[in-house]
């Protein structure tokens, strides 16, 4: 549902407000899931901290619920088909647009899947299995989707990962359907590279933030403006973005491609994550201008709350994904991405570790150190709001129900224009080639 929004918004905000509606029609359209309207607000309204006055807390198993809940609620009880569905309008924080650099998310949702009983999670998990046979197709998951996705895909011989390495596994193995459980970018640069391939997703309204504040008109009159810039833009954005770049980067490489256009006398153009093109301007003294986008997840983590937590617990180490504001990375161990830091989780020499990043990530953490402590960074605080709760609304979009629905129907396939295909597998390709290059392992050099 879009529900058009007052003019005039001319700085962030931060408000949380909760609005529950009954609507009876959208039970229909929308039977298997709770759907939140995610909307900014008026920037005469001053902003006010929210109800998330939790502490942090540890990994769930992959039974229990999200643990940002208090916002995106499952359903309870058996999979109702014509229940009547709440929904949840959630304004938060964007930037908005200003001198050709928009990022307007004014119009975004999210509907998250009913969490099935513990009978209904083994049925479905039997069905799946079933049918990825039977399909001649394979799961490829992302770190920050449901357990029982991450797991299911191992178990059936898939791949957990971040996003590129979802898509470099999705092209050399040999199924010829992709099931990608993520968000919608993933499933079309899992097409890019493997373009006569079937590529599947749970729900194709799964999205992000930075992709959907980054339109590609925009970002192409944003690119006009600054002719004599390379542009160089990170793996959370359309097949047309990536098509209008010089370079695609991850949040692995990122820093080592930079940092070569720079000794090269290039001046960058980066797109979308002004945190994460911060960070790289700060670490490399490149001359670098940014398109004004943020990840709704990790924008939220608070520095002063992070320090507080910290004093806490004195021997835990901090780890940053560098999409984060630079107060908090500023107090990191380690800064990197999924990949990196879940690498360090197992070769660092500690016991309990603080993780800025969304909490999807803690079960690989756990699956693989189960030993040791896991702590989610705070996003309570001055000015806090907890839209996303730690956790992404749209990669908790994808689910047991739905990827079934998906398997069984053969619906919600990912297509990607040929030539736009074409042009971004340029950027991809250059990144990759420089990786090897360099010598960067090819394996888990991905981003979020």
């Amino acid at each position: 549902r879009q529900i058009e929004q007052p003019a005039g918004l001319d700085h962030f905000q931060r408000l949380v407000h909760h609005r529950r509606r009954v609507d009876r029609d959208l039970a229909t359209h929308d039977p298997v899931g709770v759907r939140a309207g995610l909307i900014r607000c008026h920037a005469g309204q001053r902003a006010r901290p929210g109800g998330n006055r939790r502490g942090p807390h540890l990994d769930r198993r992959p039974d229990q619920g999200r643990q940002g809940h208090r916002l995106f609620h499952a359903r309870e009880g058996p999979l109702n088909m014509s229940a009547v569905i709440p929904i949840f309008d959630v304004e938060y924080e964007q930037p908005v647009p200003s001198e050709g650099n928009a990022c307007d998310t004014r119009f975004a949702w999210a509907r998250v899947p009913q969490e099935p009983s513990p009978d209904e999670r083994v049925a479905l998990k039997d069905k799946i299995r079933r049918l990825l046979k039977e399909r001649n197709a394979v799961m490829v998951s992302h770190y920050y989707v449901h357990p029982d996705l991450q797991d299911l895909a191992e178990e059936t011989g898939g791949i957990v990962s971040d996003s590129l390495e979802m898509a470099r596994f999705g092209r050399d193995h040999p199924a010829t359907t992709l099931v990608v459980s993520g968000v919608r970018f993933m499933g079309e640069t899992s097409k890019i590279l493997s373009p006569e391939k079937r590529v599947l997703m749970p729900d194709l309204d799964a999205t992000c933030s930075l992709d959907l504040g980054c339109p590609i008109d925009e970002f192409s009159a944003f690119c006009d403006a600054h002719p004599d810039r390379t542009v160089v833009v990170y793996a959370n954005t359309s097949a047309a973005v990536k098509a209008r770049s010089d370079w695609l980067v991850t949040s692995s490489c990122a820093l080592d491609i930079v940092s070569a256009l720079k000794d090269k006398g290039h001046k960058v153009l980066w797109a979308p994550d002004k945190h994460l093109g911060s960070y790289i301007q700060r670490q490399t003294g490149a001359d670098m201008v940014f398109w004004n986008g943020a990840c709704i997840v990790h924008d939220e983590f608070k520095a002063k709350e992070l320090a507080k937590l910290k004093a806490q617990h004195p021997d835990a180490k901090v780890l940053v994904h560098p999409e984060s504001p630079p107060a908090v990375v500023q107090l990191a161990d380690v800064v990197g991405s999924t990949t990196q830091l879940i690498k360090a989780t197992q070769s660092l020499a500690a016991d309990k570790f603080i993780v800025a990043t969304d909490n999807g990530i803690l079960h690989r953490m756990k699956t693989l150190s189960p030993d040791k402590v896991f702590l989610e960074a705070p996003t309570v605080g001055e000015g806090a709001n907890c839209t996303s709760c730690n956790h992404c609304p749209w990669m908790a979009m994808n689910g047991l129900l739905n990827l079934a629905d998906v398997l069984e129907r053969g619906k919600n396939e990912i297509h990607v224009d040929p030539v736009i295909g074409r042009r971004a597998k340029v950027s991809i390709g250059r990144m990759l080639d420089f990786a090897r290059q360099i010598g960067l392992p090819t394996l888990g050099i991905g981003n979020a």
